[in-house]
């Protein structure tokens, strides 16, 4: 149930990123939940390297532990895709001018 409300959660916040950016507002909800499942994924990729190299013993049988552990994981590649896309949007998105004063000035004025 918990991770339903985290999906939810995710999906908005990408939704509203898209929304203020006039841009797909479901691909994006849906492409930040799939990053959320991609930064689990690799989070259990390195987890089972580690556990491999050092010998950490984890029970790998135990579903509850793995999904706490990955977490993290998720979240951070969440946070760093949605930071990444909104400082690209932010360079390439043209703001126009809505001042009626500045129409028919010059730009370097």
């Amino acid at each position: 149930m918990l991770g339903i409300v985290l999906i939810y959660f995710i999906g908005r916040y990408f939704y509203r990123l898209a929304e203020e950016y006039n841009k797909n507002k479901w691909l994006f909800a849906i492409i930040g939940v799939l990053s959320y499942y991609v930064g689990t994924f690799v989070g259990g990729i390195i987890l089972g390297v580690l556990d491999g190299i050092f010998n950490i013993g984890m029970d790998w049988d135990n579903s509850l532990m793995l999904g706490l552990l990955a977490l993290p994981f998720g979240v951070a590649m969440v946070y760093l895709f949605h930071f990444l896309l909104k400082r690209h949007w932010e360079k390439t998105t043209i703001k126009p001018v809505d001042e009626i004063e500045t129409i028919g000035k010059s730009i370097e004025e």
